[in-house]
């Protein structure tokens, strides 16, 4: 499975390339952006290596590692991304991220559901995310996305899942 621009009504979700880096470390310097991911900001080099790694793909065959940066309409700023790592058994993974200074007016959420649409005319059929208890934030993109929360914990986070069956 490859990557391929997603079109939504503010946002283009393009495919992630290496030279997104230089915008994309600005874009997610805030340190307040890892308050439930852990880590720190990363530099535009070690950003540059990230997605270095990320575009050259999954050494697995049977896993593709799908991302892309979001490009918002109004003035062709980049301002997150979002991600899945699909493998094999039709199942995704997903994760977003939007930049401080464009949170709180639904662009995490219209682009966790454009990339969500996608996967499944993509023959996805079972969307998992992995969310901390206490990210209220995260959750609604989540619920925005049809993702529903489970009993179930990964390392303190809740596990979301849409199922559409096999």
């Amino acid at each position: 499975m490859h990557t391929e621009l997603i079109r939504t009504a503010r946002l283009d979700l393009l495919p992630l390339r290496v030279d997104h880096a230089g915008e994309m470390s600005a874009v997610l310097a805030d340190p307040v952006l890892h308050t439930f991911v852990g880590g720190t900001p990363l530099t535009v080099e070690e950003l540059r290596a990230r997605y270095e790694r990320l575009v050259t793909g999954s050494p697995d065959p049977a896993v593709s590692w799908l991302n892309w940066v979001l490009r918002r309409h109004a003035d062709e700023t980049l301002i997150g991304t979002v991600q899945a790592t699909v493998t094999g058994k039709h199942e995704a993974e997903i994760a977003w991220i939007v930049g401080t200074p464009w949170q709180g007016q639904g662009l995490a959420s219209e682009a966790a559901r454009g990339l969500v649409t996608w996967l499944v005319r993509h023959y996805v059929r079972t969307i998992t995310a992995h969310i901390h208890p206490a990210h209220t934030a995260s959750a609604a993109v989540a619920t925005a996305a049809g993702l529903l929360p489970t009993d179930e914990q990964h390392d303190g986070e809740t596990v979301w899942r849409l199922s559409l069956g096999h």
